[in-house]
């Protein structure tokens, strides 16, 4: 769908048995670092109660969910902006996602070691934050020997740029990550050509026992607080749980989670977390017997949305025709909401709200 979530961390941390709970892709699970070496990559559909309550209206023949994309990355070590371990690989993946979800192990476990030996969640933050954060400073420090030539030939435009790579290398140096830097916004224009890891938007998933699942712990809560410093939403799953959950027929997961104690699952609760780091909505199509799902960016243009069906359908755009999701179930279906006077067409200027139902009129 064009959203992709880098799952990060420390090696041994939970990141492949996370990643194979959530897109049952089968990632290699072992109990010694660099397991994962070339990247996974699987598909989570999106846990959408819309989409079913839309479907006991249309009863469409097919239904198909949004959907994110999650890459699981090689284990990350102290010294991977130098290259240490799988350093170089690593780095470059991330570059190609849109959001990273680093994986903090807050659980102890004997039969699991840590590459650290020790179980600290603050610490295994801090080191990854600095391997990216020196990996930046790489980055940012090239593009700033390359300006400075560019910048003696008298040229506004590319002295403006040389002084802000600057102030980004200076923020940087005092350890804030790009996607924290003060006057952050003016900056945007820059980062993106840059592709800063630091730049990228970070979910922090504590992976932890049964038992601070369902009560909290002091390691969990000290995480919290930290990531709250930096602006980094928080939260728990406990990836042995979500392995057990992965395994049962969809209709008994349900009454599983119930006796656990929980109202949702580890997958409900990370891609939801997802949508609100990336700011996404989800919007709907019924085209012959196909009810769809779709993801896109909150304030996304009409065109541009039917952009995401099809690039002839954007070029080809002539109208919208739109009922919100509350209308379509109030009045028990497209005709119900025709007759009520809630179906309403809108042009280019239109933008998608989360729980449209459209229908898309183009030209080829």
């Amino acid at each position: 769908m064009g959203f992709k979530c880098g799952i990060i961390g420390l090696p041994n941390v939970g990141k492949s048995t996370i990643f194979n709970a959530l897109t049952a892709a089968g990632a290699e699970v072992a109990n010694y670092p660099f397991c994962t070496i070339a990247p996974n990559i699987g598909m989570a559909p999106v846990p959408d109660p819309r989409l079913t309550a839309i479907a006991t209206l249309v009863k469409p023949e097919k239904i198909t969910p949004t959907a994110m994309e999650f890459v699981d990355i090689a284990g990350l070590v102290k010294g991977a902006s130098r290259g240490e371990g799988l350093g170089n690989q690593f780095l470059g993946h991330i570059r190609e996602v849109d959001a990273i979800v680093h994986i903090i192990r807050c659980f102890n476990n004997p039969n699991v070691v840590h590459v650290d030996g020790t179980i600290d969640p603050l610490r295994d933050l801090d080191i990854v934050q600095l391997e990216l954060i020196l990996a930046d400073m790489e980055t940012i420090e090239k593009q700033i020997e390359k300006s400075e030539k560019l910048a003696k030939t008298g040229d506004k435009d590319k002295q403006k740029s040389l002084e802000i790579y600057r102030q980004i290398r200076e923020g940087l140096g005092k350890g804030v990550p790009a996607r924290a830097l003060p006057g952050h916004e003016d900056y945007d224009e820059y980062l993106k050509g840059l592709h800063l890891l630091t730049g990228k938007k970070m979910l922090i998933v504590a992976n932890v026992s049964e038992e601070i699942l369902r009560k909290g712990g002091e390691m969990f809560q000290r995480l919290k607080r930290k990531a709250a410093e930096e602006g980094n939403p928080v939260i728990s799953i406990c990836g042995d749980l979500e392995a057990e959950i992965a395994e049962l027929p969809p209709e008994e997961q349900p009454e599983f989670l119930k006796n656990m104690g929980l109202t949702e699952s580890g997958l409900a609760k990370l891609i939801h977390a997802g949508y609100d780091l990336l700011d996404l909505i989800t919007f709907y199509t019924t085209v012959g017997t196909e009810l769809r799902a779709w993801t896109i960016s909150r304030d996304t243009k009409a065109p541009q949305a039917a952009g995401k069906i099809h690039t002839d359908m954007e070029r080809g755009f002539i109208r919208a025709e739109i009922v919100h999701y509350n209308d379509f179930i109030q009045f028990g279906g497209m005709q119900g909401a025709k007759e009520s006077g809630r179906v309403h067409v809108e042009g280019r200027d239109y933008t998608i709200l989360d729980g449209d139902i459209v229908h898309f009129r183009f030209h080829i």
